[in-house]
């Protein structure tokens, strides 16, 4: 009797793997190769130990999520391959950015400049005729490479905080790409942490208390850029939020003064309250009404106050925002948490105010090492 054949196994074309992680779980990934190219798709999912018969369910859900996001990749893929792109047009890149910029001038003025040097580089680094389906993981990977390496603006590289916004710019580029369905998924998403451009740590300029002590020892020809300047020492807000601080903003709670603010850059309204050492900085009320400014400042206020911190003998980085780190690090200094001085400059998240702390715990690994070697 002639031996029945078994069906030849085809290979699937994506197939759906894990990773071991530290603390015990695994990381689902999507292993994909085609045509002799192989790319991973990092799911952000995770197989969690299964300790009880609760952890067992909740990876049974995971594993049937992924599977879903596998099969849906798989037929995306072949579709392609089919000449069926989900009735996506080819759209060149260049023209892309354009329609990007276009659709960002509606929401968010202040990246047009951005989102116009990276329509640059891409140009550079792709031509003309570069169109969006044609973006992989390689294509992403050789744009970072690109601007490390070779993107040479007046003749020198960019610095990393500069790549790093060049990088967020393009990756929200093609992610919107994505929600238009232009482009089936953005590559970025493939690519390792370790492998992505990193914002370096910032630092921040700041007085200490006896600079303070100078600046207020030292005369200043404008009185009202000064007072406003150790305004912002003694509360942390920003010189867009001081220059927009009105009388009707100002008001006393059960013997407490305190400011009702809507910070600039957050949008997010904040009861601040001001110490007997804001206060003394803080004009005569006299005659004027709640929506006259508690402070008129001159648009020069930078310009102003560094002739003013150089006959204080303060030689560092200074500019109003100086002010605002001050008030951060002094409130630290002084034995305030971290969370209440989060909350008084009106971050809204604790993660934004620890930079204050490092500095603070610099400051203190300084102060004990000044013994080192006074008694050997």
């Amino acid at each position: 009797m002639p031996r029945v054949k078994k069906p030849k196994k085809v290979k699937e074309p994506i197939r759906l793997r894990t990773k071991d992680l530290s603390d015990g779980s695994k990381s689902l990934y999507l292993d994909i190769y085609r045509n002799g190219k192989r790319t991973y798709e990092y799911l952000k999912m995770y197989l969690i130990p299964e300790t009880d018969r609760n952890a067992r369910r909740q990876n049974e859900i995971t594993m049937a999520a992924a599977n879903a996001i596998k099969s849906k990749r798989i037929i995306e893929l072949t579709s392609g391959e089919a000449g069926i792109v989900n009735h996506v047009d080819k759209v060149y890149l260049l023209d892309w950015m354009k329609t990007y910029k276009e659709y960002q001038e509606k929401r968010d003025k202040k990246s047009i400049s951005q989102i116009v040097a990276v329509t640059h580089i891409l140009k550079d680094y792709a031509g003309d005729r570069f169109t969006l389906d044609r973006i992989d993981l390689d294509f992403c990977q050789g744009y970072i490479d690109y601007m490390l390496t070779t993107y040479r603006p007046q003749g020198k590289p960019i610095a990393a905080s500069t790549r790093n916004t060049y990088y967020q710019i393009f990756n929200g580029a093609l992610n919107a790409a994505v929600r238009a369905k232009r482009l089936l998924r953005n590559p970025f998403n493939e690519m390792e942490k370790s492998e992505k451009p990193k914002m370096p740590e910032s630092v921040r300029s700041y007085m200490t208390i006896e600079e303070v002590r100078s600046l207020i020892a030292t005369p200043m020809e404008n009185e009202t850029v000064k007072s406003a300047y150790l305004f912002s020492c003694f509360c942390g807000l920003r010189i867009s939020d001081v220059k927009k601080l009105k009388w009707r903003d100002v008001f006393l709670d059960h013997g407490q003064y305190r400011l009702a603010v809507a910070m600039q850059k957050t949008k997010e309204p904040i009861y601040l309250p001001l110490s007997n050492e804001a206060l003394k900085w803080m004009p005569e009320r006299g005659d004027k009404i709640g929506d006259d400014n508690v402070f008129d400042l001159p648009s020069t206020v930078n310009t102003l106050i560094k002739p003013w911190a150089k006959a204080a003998g303060i030689s560092k980085q200074f500019t109003f925002h100086t002010a605002r780190h001050t008030f951060a690090t002094m409130m630290l200094t002084l034995g305030a948490d971290l969370y209440t001085v989060s909350k008084l400059l009106g971050h809204t998240s604790v993660r934004m105010t620890q930079v204050y702390a490092k500095i603070v715990n610099k400051k203190k690994d300084d102060a004990v090492n000044l013994t080192n070697g006074l008694f050997d």
